[in-house]
């Protein structure tokens, strides 16, 4: 389970966050979040009202974003201490992020979405290489384990069903294993029987590799399957609602 009290650092902690705050420029903090962390391997659902700071911290998870205070610790790194360039390398090789609105180039085929880690980042490829396989081999076994048809890999994004494109933006964030996965709300465009499906397929192609998931939605009902569940204002010491980003 989580703890939220624990000083000091951990390698079996995958996040750790210590005294941090953030605000939006000339505004107050909206995150404040004394200690955290989550160890390696474990799944956890943050849920909380809009306005909360989700999103917000989901940014500073992902080096997005900078906290004017305190530290981060994703993977062992402490996200502070990188350049931007490094830490944008250190996302794209080290987290898969589910987005809300799947974010897939919409001309180019499922098969090619799903590529483009491997494709921008060395060791997303050889991750995806590591059992002997070709790209076009890890491709299409993870395509499979998430029931996406080789037919399917062929059309282009925006000629596939929303639950497809679903599973195709699942399959670009697990390729080539990243150690985290982060989702925004994504099963929010899914109706409910397909997203119990969907939430089956992820989880159970992160366990396959032991992967680190947080996830973010409003939905509490998806939660059951989590490890830790999260009321964000339970920790966020800032204490009150906050609006969208300047």
């Amino acid at each position: 389970m989580s703890n939220t009290d624990i000083p000091g650092s951990s390698c079996d902690n995958a996040i750790e966050l210590h005294g941090v705050s953030f605000s939006w420029p000339k505004s107050d903090p909206c995150l404040r979040i004394d200690n955290f962390s989550l160890k390696a391997g474990e799944r956890l659902f943050i849920y909380g009202p809009s306005g909360c700071g989700k999103s917000s911290l989901l940014g500073l998870l992902t080096g997005v974003l900078q906290a004017q205070a305190g530290q981060i610790q994703v993977l062992g790194r402490s996200l502070g201490d990188m350049t931007p360039k490094q830490r944008d390398t250190f996302r794209g090789e080290n987290l898969g992020y589910l987005f809300q609105q799947f974010n897939l180039l919409p001309y180019l085929s499922a098969f090619d979405n799903v590529s483009l880690p491997a494709q921008l980042f060395a060791s997303r490829l050889r991750r995806a290489q590591a059992n002997g396989s070709s790209l076009k081999v890890a491709i299409e076994s993870l395509c499979e384990r998430l029931d996406l048809h080789p037919d399917t890999l062929r059309k282009q994004a925006h000629q596939l069903s929303v639950g497809q494109q679903q599973r195709v933006a699942a399959a670009r964030a697990l390729l080539g294993s990243p150690p985290l996965i982060i989702a925004d709300e994504p099963t929010s465009a899914l109706d409910a029987d397909t997203q119990d499906r969907f939430m089956q397929l992820l989880l159970g192609a992160a366990k396959v590799h032991n992967t680190t998931v947080i996830m973010v939605s409003h939905d509490q009902r998806l939660s059951r399957d989590f490890d830790v569940v999260l009321s964000l204002p339970d920790i966020n010491q800032a204490g009150h609602r906050v609006g969208s980003a300047p």
